[in-house]
């Protein structure tokens, strides 16, 4: 069965189309090379009891002793704790951004990656039956 004539008129459209996903592609390949260290897990900065009976923590949550530092995150579906100086969780904070930096660009090329396939697709299949 013959295709309508418009699907040769589609084609330089399609090509256009196709260009710009591949420029986008392109711009968040750069974005991933721009990742710095990163991490899995969120920083958390605790005020805690010491337990004492006597000690003013243990009913005035303002004289709670700290801050202390940790990294949690999850490793076969358990939390893991890991405490950090004062001076290396801001720059575990970062890293943790730039996980999350790292995985929405990631999830970004995906679906465009997708996207570029189906047109890529598109175009090759009216290419050969034009």
């Amino acid at each position: 069965m013959p295709h309508p004539p418009t699907s040769k008129s589609k084609t330089p459209e399609q090509s256009a189309i196709l260009e710009r996903y591949t420029q986008r592609f392109e711009k968040l390949k750069r974005d991933l090379q721009r990742v710095g260290c990163f991490c899995k897990g969120t920083v958390l900065k605790r005020m805690m009891k010491c337990g004492k009976a006597h000690c003013a923590c243990a009913t005035n949550p303002a004289k709670r002793h700290g801050p202390y530092f940790e990294l949690t995150y999850k490793v076969h579906g358990k939390t893991v704790n890991v405490k950090l100086s004062s001076q290396a969780a801001p720059l575990y904070q970062t890293a943790s951004r730039q996980h999350r930096k790292l995985k929405t660009v990631l999830h970004h090329l995906e679906k465009l990656s997708q996207t570029i396939l189906r047109h890529q697709a598109k175009l090759a299949h009216s290419k050969r039956h034009s």
